[in-house]
């Protein structure tokens, strides 16, 4: 009989990431055998034992999946939202559980990663190897030389002071925005406005928006076009698609903080990667 950490099992069917997972178990929403289960610590044989999330019993681990979706502004980043509002289960729809790694707030847009690999999604988003991402972001305003110093040594908000930030003028239009459908979206401003590019490896909450409004320059839209080595790409607003095998093999040696390896084992959708459970990641 084989056991395993409850999170680790529930990450690994595709619930969540282990973070999210060990949140669901304090939240008495998981149980094992008919009976709610609230510590982190208990092992589960998951080919014998009958775990459930919600009243709804989970499956066996099931191929991975990693999908690029060009998330709209107007969705949460959600996979079901129970009030109904548009949420990224509108856009994308498999025949496996996905998450998204990671979240932008409703009003942006740009890059986010789906998948059922929960093992990866809690390398990706642990704090050691937690990955860069950019952003283009148009401000209201005309940022001063000593505003952008101000961003890339770091804003102090209410929970502390922001960590150090790539910040740079975007001279004339983006190049990353060539497609026609994003200038159709522009929002209409009577005065001047900037686009900045930002690169950050925190993740704290709106943190961007809270960032440029301390600085006086509001946001006006938000895209994000980089994840660690991923790229939005020319991606049409709504639409997704598979991860290539290249954008895999980079994505997982980026979550273990290592340099590309050997060639990936496939295109976007695979068995669990080699090293997820046998090498423990360093962190």
């Amino acid at each position: 009989m084989v056991q395993e950490r409850l999170q680790k099992v529930l990450a690994s069917a595709g619930i969540g990431s282990r973070r999210a997972c060990e949140e669901l178990i304090r939240q008495g929403r998981v149980s094992v055998n008919g009976k709610v289960v609230t510590e982190l610590g208990v092992k589960v044989d998951p080919a014998r034992d009958r775990i459930e999330v919600d009243g709804e019993r989970i499956r066996p681990s099931e191929p991975y999946r990693y999908i690029l979706l060009h998330k709209p502004a107007g969705y949460l980043s959600v996979m079901k939202d129970p009030r109904g509002r548009p949420d990224l289960g509108d856009l994308v729809q498999e025949d496996v559980r996905l998450f998204p790694v990671g979240r932008l707030d409703m009003a942006s847009e740009g890059l986010i990663l789906l998948t059922n690999d929960g093992e990866l999604a809690n390398q990706l988003m642990h704090p050691r190897y937690e990955q860069s991402k950019t952003y283009l972001v148009l401000v209201r305003g005309q940022p001063k030389q000593r505003t952008l110093t101000r961003l890339r040594r770091g804003v102090k908000l209410e929970e502390g002071r922001t960590a150090p930030a790539q910040v740079e003028v975007v001279q004339g239009w983006p190049r990353e925005l060539k497609a026609r459908w994003w200038r159709e979206a522009m929002p209409q401003e009577k005065g001047p406005t900037t686009w900045l590019r930002m690169t950050l490896r925190e993740g704290k909450k709106r943190e961007i928006r809270r960032m440029l409004s301390a600085v006086g320059h509001p946001v006006l839209r938000l895209i994000r076009i980089g994840l660690g080595p991923l790229r939005l790409g020319n991606l049409p607003p709504g639409e997704s698609r598979p991860l290539t095998a290249r954008e895999l093999r980079l994505l997982q040696a980026a979550s273990r903080g290592r340099k590309v390896g050997s060639a990936a084992r496939s295109g976007g959708e695979r068995s669990r990667p080699r090293s997820s459970t046998t090498r423990r990641r360093k962190k």
